[in-house]
């Protein structure tokens, strides 16, 4: 159970935010188009479009065939970003994903091959069943936003994003993602199964409609776009109390008896980050105690080193553990 919290009088603040004001219909269309392409899901897009505007990475766990794939090329296509896809398999090398230098007779020079890295969004599909070698490969990629190869430095997008999924069921033959690689998504996800409802929607759409439109998404906005709205969430106020929060909250996963590896420095910075881009989503310019508890089930759950069947009821209980700040009036926290 959520600890309650008091919020301020938000009576006409959304007209009166900067944040809020510009790039609402933007979101809104990205919104429709996640929707369109996933049905049913709308609490779990919320999710991915507060990581997309956090700059964060996506690590979605499940089931094959529940819309991992589609949703990755629908968030790449609405930006208005190349989409790439690496299927993981242990043979897969680092070189398969950064790219490599090839001797190039005719100039007799070498010449840079990119790889799938060099895209907006990366679909590392069932990435625990390639190697750690590989999966390292991707550190860099993700931290830093650019690759080495032979010492040579290459900057990827601005905008880039990996998505990787995993199996959490079939685990034959996989290398568990170390916690070094785990703290660099901002976020973990279930999709889950859609209602019945929902499924009967999807089967309705799907009449008379050919396999080659399932992969057509039209451009919201554009990867400028985009980047103008990640940096005004980034300026999305914190206020002490919420921050003195976000560090008791880190604090009390340190210290929890069940709970081998605790919320880093790292992801407090993505904690406070993905909170500051749900205050965005809400049409707000600062962030509330609630904007934290929001995203506090999908950061968790990728950095807490905790068996699946017992996080949600950790986290719940690390939850109310902490005092949630109150305060009156108006303005940031």
């Amino acid at each position: 159970m959520r600890p309650e919290v008091r919020e301020r009088d938000r009576t006409d603040r959304t007209a009166e935010s900067p944040c809020a004001a510009v790039g609402d219909r933007r979101i809104d269309q990205i919104r429709f188009a996640l929707n369109t392409a996933i049905r049913g899901k709308g609490p779990v897009l919320e999710h991915v479009l507060a990581c997309l505007l956090a700059r964060g990475h996506l690590l979605l766990e499940d089931l094959p065939g529940l819309g991992k794939t589609t949703l990755a090329r629908a968030l790449a296509a609405s930006i208005g970003g190349k989409f790439a896809r690496v299927q993981c398999t242990p043979d897969l090398l680092p070189g398969d994903i950064t790219g490599f230098r090839v001797y190039d007779q005719h100039t007799r020079e070498f010449e840079f091959l990119a790889g799938p890295v060099f895209s907006d969004v990366l679909l590392a599909d069932e990435i625990n069943r390639t190697s750690p070698r590989t999966q390292s490969a991707l550190l860099e990629a993700m931290a830093e936003r650019q690759v080495t190869v032979d010492g040579i430095r290459h900057v990827l997008s601005e905008s880039f994003l990996v998505i990787a999924t995993q199996n959490p069921v079939d685990q034959h033959g996989t290398f568990p993602l170390p916690e070094a690689q785990l703290d660099r998504f901002a976020i973990k996800l279930r999709i889950g199964y859609p209602g019945r409802q929902d499924e009967m929607t999807m089967l309705a759409e799907d009449v008379g409609r050919a396999a080659r439109d399932d992969h057509h998404h039209p451009a919201v906005m554009s990867p400028g776009d985009l980047r103008e709205l990640q940096a005004r969430a980034a300026r999305v106020a914190v206020g002490p109390p919420v921050r003195e929060y976000l560090v008791n909250l880190a604090h009390a996963t340190r210290s929890h008896r069940q709970v081998t590896l605790g919320v880093s420095p790292r992801g407090l910075l993505t904690w406070q980050r993905l909170a500051q881009a749900r205050a965005f989503l809400g049409g707000r310019n600062y962030v509330t105690p609630d904007d934290v508890l929001d995203v506090a089930e999908p950061v968790l759950l990728a950095r807490l080193g905790v068996e699946p069947d017992l996080a949600p009821r950790l986290i719940e209980e690390l939850i109310t553990s902490v005092p949630a700040p109150v305060y009156p009036g108006h303005g940031p926290a």
